[in-house]
């Protein structure tokens, strides 16, 4: 037992392979210095797993464009050999993952054009957002005033008794206390602010809901919270109703803010009511009526106009018309 046995053999005897350090295979990156002119491109786009190989060199080259540059299907089908539809589906692969988001805009000339937006990092872009709405709820919940409490009803003062008056042999002329009758304390409450505009009809609230969504993108600091745009929605239909265009509106809600804002909803609702548009006016019908369709003569086969088919007014006198020729 004080000896030692040793039953396994020595490791030199086993022929272990290891791996080296550095695989034989695969890419190897040969990194040279860039010039004045390259992109950033995160890994979450070029390494994306949901994303087609075209997808993802549609987003580089996007990414790589300047501000304005043209990037509809047209023109990306005439700078690369793929089609029109694999480019659209491939658009569609990033509109659906946030890399790219196309909005319709109207321009001062009444055009329509189609604004796309790209996104480096949308990932970073939504957390970025959700921060800021949170911070301005939290600074318009510290900066709202609270709201006064309702005043109690008035009560009532109740009657004091009369005193009471012994009564003794002698005839006593009992008097009445006076009493000063004091009118009830009752506070003068505010008069109710004017009702907003309503639409007639509830087709515009959607649009009108949408425009107010999107002030934030061209004042942060109109960014509305929920309650806010359910409350501003009717009296923005009903500009909307009367003719007034999403353009008009947006500019007559953003041009001339004040330099502080501290309550947007508030300043939005007063120009609202303040500088609604009036009403189109309805189209008068027209006085003259319409001529009389054009028919065909029985007799000469010529043309008069007439309200029903028959003979025109030579053929229907020809005895006069010889007289007088």
């Amino acid at each position: 037992m004080a000896e030692q046995q040793l039953n396994a053999p020595a490791r030199a005897q086993y022929e272990i392979r290891r791996s080296p350090r550095t695989n034989p295979s695969g890419v190897h990156q040969v990194t040279e210095f860039q010039d004045p002119g390259y992109t950033i491109v995160g890994n979450h786009l070029t390494q994306h797993r949901s994303l087609s190989g075209l997808a993802i060199g549609l987003g580089a080259y996007i990414q790589s464009l300047p501000e304005g540059a043209p990037v509809d299907i047209r023109t990306l089908a005439k700078r690369f050999p793929e089609g029109r539809e694999r480019i659209a589906a491939a658009l569609r692969e990033l509109e659906t993952h946030g890399y790219l988001e196309r909005v319709r805009r109207r321009t001062d000339d009444g055009r329509l054009v189609t604004l796309t937006i790209s996104y480096n990092n949308p990932a970073a872009t939504r957390a970025r957002r959700a921060r800021e709405t949170a911070a301005e709820t939290k600074r318009r919940t510290a900066v709202e005033p609270p709201r006064p409490s309702p005043d109690p009803a008035p009560t009532a003062t109740p009657a004091p008794k009369p005193p009471h008056v012994r009564t003794s042999s002698r005839p006593v002329r009992a008097e009445a206390p006076r009493v000063r009758a004091e009118a009830p304390h009752v506070r003068a409450e505010p008069a109710p602010p004017p009702p907003g505009p309503q639409p007639h009809t509830s087709a515009h609230h959607a649009p009108a809901a949408a425009l107010l969504a999107n002030l934030r993108r061209d004042d942060p600091r109109l960014l509305l919270s929920v309650r806010d745009i359910h409350r501003l929605t009717p009296p923005v239909a009903a500009w909307l109703a009367r003719g007034a265009s999403p353009e008009a509106v947006r500019s007559a809600l953003t041009t001339g803010l004040p330099p502080t804002l501290r309550h947007p909803a508030a300043l939005l609702a007063h120009r609202l009511t303040e500088l609604l548009p009036p009403p189109l006016p309805t189209p008068q019908p027209s006085a003259t009526s319409a001529p009389p369709p054009l028919q065909t003569c029985d007799g000469c086969d010529r043309a008069f106009r007439a309200p029903a088919p028959g003979r025109c007014r030579d053929c229907r006198h020809p005895a006069t018309e010889r007289g007088a020729a």
